[in-house]
């Protein structure tokens, strides 16, 4: 039924003049599920008070609640047709009244991690692009059949969200910068081992993935108790977003998931100071996909030690500075990071070798994040102990990757088996960091029984690249003559 009701939001989407792009699609999707999902929770909220003998302050004025104005229902609980606004009249109340009333929420709240602030931040941020009454109203009647009262429920529509991530994450470059490849995120959750009781955080949070995943991992434990479960909901799960349709779909995605009032915050993580940073801000665990090919303002750069326009390699510095002593990281960054010969990238390397143990290095093959065609690999490191050895794993799946043969478990199952061990195989080997070059500090993927950067490029991968770059060029191009 779920699914049914998300087919039918897309078909009228696709009719909406106002929503050209999957990213439309599912912001669009993510506003108004937000709004169900609130609604849900104040009647649940509403009965548990009632039972209990107490009174329940509503979060929302009764005008703004969805069973006012998006969904009034008569005796029979059916919509109320002569209640129910359609056309310009509803179209006007959103626009005017509805996101005017949620944006002041942010002015009420008492802090970052307050639902009341969660409100104001989405409404202030993303705007109703659905332009004709009548398509909204047909959508919010396909949303109204959506409840988000049991875990059951909430489980399917989050696999059902996820599906409308990944399409969004395939839809192009900008897309894929919200959609990690779930696989690797479950590979990168099992080599850190996760615990209860441990801060994880994710300072580029994008839609959640790693949080999301992390939260799977930790309560498909035997013998879960009612003070981990709490542990778990209030107490686990950070996160910081710089994009508005990023940190909706963040939200949406961890709500979904069964975390009730996710910890993220809507911020530039890199517009902190490092030497801000205190012992009591510090987690056990970071994971994270940074952007990549970004570049920071100067007055960005001044907050950092090692001073570079990369975004990825600022990123790389504030997770180590955030993580406390024996903490563990798990970071995709592009693999050039491992042998660029700039200022920047060498002094990086050193201070990654010298401060935190880092114990793996997954190299990924191209093609793992769709519309991207940069090469990857995963940092996996401990903070507090130089490095000693490193263990390396190529990940040569013998196939090319894309939309209709993307990355799977199955692919990785060798890599999360064989590191439990740092076992030796074709695709794995280890490195005494005593054979480092101390001037360039050059980790790259090299296998010892190759000595050339691990395989040559077919020809058939040569040319698949030179297609996505041609992709990518044309779409470029395209942007550049829209805007002329």
């Amino acid at each position: 039924m779920f699914e049914q009701a998300f087919k039918n939001i897309d078909d009228v989407l696709w009719k909406e003049a106002g929503c050209t792009t999957e990213l439309d699609y599912t912001e669009q999707t993510s506003w108004l599920l937000f709004l169900k999902y609130l609604d849900d929770l104040e009647q649940d909220k509403s009965i548990d008070a009632a039972l209990n003998g107490k009174k329940y302050t509503h979060i929302l004025d009764k005008p703004y609640r969805w069973e006012s104005w998006a969904a009034p229902k008569g005796k029979d609980g059916k919509l109320d047709h002569n209640k129910a606004q359609t056309g310009d009249d509803l179209r006007d109340f959103v626009n005017g009244k509805l996101f005017p009333y949620l944006h002041s929420f942010k002015q009420k709240a008492s802090g970052p991690n307050t639902i009341e602030y969660k409100i104001g931040e989405i409404f202030g941020e993303i705007k109703n692009k659905i332009q004709s009454g009548y398509n909204l109203r047909e959508i919010i009647d396909h949303i109204d059949e959506l409840h988000f009262r049991s875990q059951k429920e909430k489980h399917e529509l989050s696999h059902l969200y996820e599906a409308k991530i990944k399409n969004m994450g395939n839809a192009g470059r900008n897309g894929g910068e919200y959609y990690t490849p779930r696989p690797l995120i479950r590979a990168i959750v099992q080599v850190v081992k996760p615990k209860i009781g441990d801060k994880i955080y994710d300072g580029a949070v994008g839609s959640a993935g790693f949080l999301c995943e992390s939260f799977e991992y930790l309560t498909a434990k035997p013998g879960l108790t009612t003070k981990d479960a709490k542990t778990l909901q209030e107490r686990t799960f950070y996160g910081k977003e710089k994009k508005s349709l990023a940190y909706v779909i963040a939200i949406m995605n961890m709500i979904l998931h069964g975390i009730d009032a996710p910890n993220i915050i809507h911020t530039n993580t890199l517009t902190e100071n490092l030497a801000d940073i205190q012992e009591k801000d510090r987690v056990d665990v970071v994971m994270a996909n940074p952007p990549f090919g970004g570049k920071e303002r100067k007055e960005v750069q001044q907050n950092f030690p090692i001073r570079t326009g990369e975004t990825a390699f600022l990123f790389l510095q504030h997770f180590i500075k955030m993580l406390k002593a024996g903490g563990r990281g798990g970071v995709v960054i592009k693999n050039t990071f491992l042998s660029n010969t700039d200022n920047a990238s060498v002094s990086l390397r050193k201070l990654l070798l010298e401060s935190c143990n880092l114990y793996t290095v997954l190299d990924c093959p191209g093609g793992t994040f769709q519309g991207a065609g940069v090469k990857t690999v995963v940092l996996f490191f401990e903070k507090g102990a130089p490095t000693r050895k490193i263990w390396y794993y190529q990940l040569d799946l013998g196939r090319n990757l894309g939309k209709t043969n993307p990355l799977n478990d199955d692919d990785l199952a060798e890599f999360v088996k064989l590191q439990k061990a740092f076992a030796d195989s074709p695709k794995s080997w280890s490195v005494d960091a005593k054979t480092i070059n101390k001037e360039t500090f050059d980790l790259s993927v090299k296998h010892p029984n190759g000595g050339e950067e691990v395989k040559h490029r077919t020809p058939e991968k040569i040319l698949d690249e030179i297609a996505a770059l041609d992709a990518e060029s044309a779409e470029v191009l395209a942007s550049i003559k829209a805007l002329l």
